[in-house]
């Protein structure tokens, strides 16, 4: 008997790549909504989603949705989509979600972060610095709705 024979099972996880998957910006009143002075609206919308990619690997892409309104005027839209290849293998049962939907975001949001941040300076803005976002207790919530709508669906 080796000892490499019992670290086949160990669990696993490495980042093996980074990458800005889909990004853009709309600035639809330009130029003239840089003369414009009123109160600024900041909408802020994030998603996150997990695939296969093969037997062991997973994208997860973190996307953002950045809608900046002065009174009924558009002054900027951003969509961001930060994405990450992970291997992940020989996790306990169960354990495979959390770690897509939690810790694979928590590596990918600074990221995202910067991009939506560089994006809107370089649009002739001040920087957009998106809050921190609790990815555990958005994973949570999610998973408490479904098994409320799971419950009523079932009655």
């Amino acid at each position: 008997m080796t000892d490499a024979a019992p670290a086949k099972n160990l669990p696993t996880f490495t980042l093996d790549k980074i990458y800005v998957k889909d990004l853009s910006l709309e600035i639809p009143h330009a130029p003239r909504i840089f003369l414009e002075r009123d109160n600024l609206h900041m909408d802020v919308q994030l998603n996150t989603q997990a695939a296969s990619v093969q037997e062991n690997l997973f994208e997860v892409v973190v996307m953002a949705t950045v809608t900046a309104r002065i009174g009924e005027k558009v002054m900027f839209l951003i969509e961001a989509k930060q994405a990450g290849i992970f291997h992940i293998s020989n996790l306990p049962n169960g354990e495979l979600e959390p770690v897509l939907a939690v810790t694979c975001p928590n590596i990918l949001f600074p990221y995202l972060r910067a991009v939506v941040s560089d994006v809107t300076v370089r649009g002739g803005f001040a920087p957009v610095l998106l809050n921190p976002v609790n990815f555990e207790e958005l994973y949570l919530q999610q998973k408490h709705q479904m098994q409320e709508a799971a419950s009523t669906t079932t009655h």
